[in-house]
């Protein structure tokens, strides 16, 4: 197969193959890094509390509509993430799509150790119990559902059984930076 090639918006030439078996997982995982930054996103804060009852949660912009009937949205968390055990283990969580205003609360999520990220912030709790950001664009209170392991990520399929949406701008994550669509 003749490999494709395609000029980035730095003049540079990228080359992508899918038949060169010889090729270095270092070089795919640097292509697939640079086409997936070409992808915008939103950008979430998947939420939950923890067996104590102490919210935890993280940033996540790998999130999708699976299915309307039933109703199944799915989140990808990496393994490495410190709430990733704290997601998987609980009987649900929350998904809280951002709005544009809360680009500050999306770096604190991602960035911050995760035992203060809920410090000082305002939240309600969803019906389940688990917490809702204020003046957040979109929220779907989920039932976890199944837990996929998936290379270094856990894929956590959810069925929303409450949600409520805005009319905001909505928080993009593309080319490493946050920006604002709407």
């Amino acid at each position: 197969m003749r490999p494709s090639r395609i000029q980035n918006d730095n003049g540079r030439q990228v080359e992508h193959r899918n038949d060169n078996p010889g090729g270095s997982p270092e070089a795919v995982d640097v292509s697939l890094r640079e086409v997936m930054a070409c992808f915008p996103t939103g950008v979430t804060i998947v939420s939950t509390r923890d067996h104590d009852g102490v919210p935890r949660g993280l940033t996540v912009n790998a999130f999708t509509s699976v299915s309307l009937n039933p109703p199944l949205v799915l989140v990808c968390v990496g393994r490495d993430a410190k709430s990733h055990d704290q997601i998987i283990k609980a009987d649900g969580f929350v998904i809280n799509v951002l709005s544009a205003e809360q680009a500050r609360l999306a770096e604190r999520f991602a960035r911050y150790p995760s035992d203060g990220r809920f410090d000082g912030l305002a939240w309600d709790p969803a019906p389940s119990g688990h917490p809702v950001l204020e003046g957040s664009l979109a929220w779907l209170d989920c039932t976890a559902k199944e837990v996929i392991s998936a290379g270094d990520h856990s894929i956590i399929i959810g069925q929303p059984n409450a949600t409520a949406s805005g009319t905001k701008a909505a928080l993009v994550f593309h080319q490493g930076t946050l920006g604002s669509i709407g």
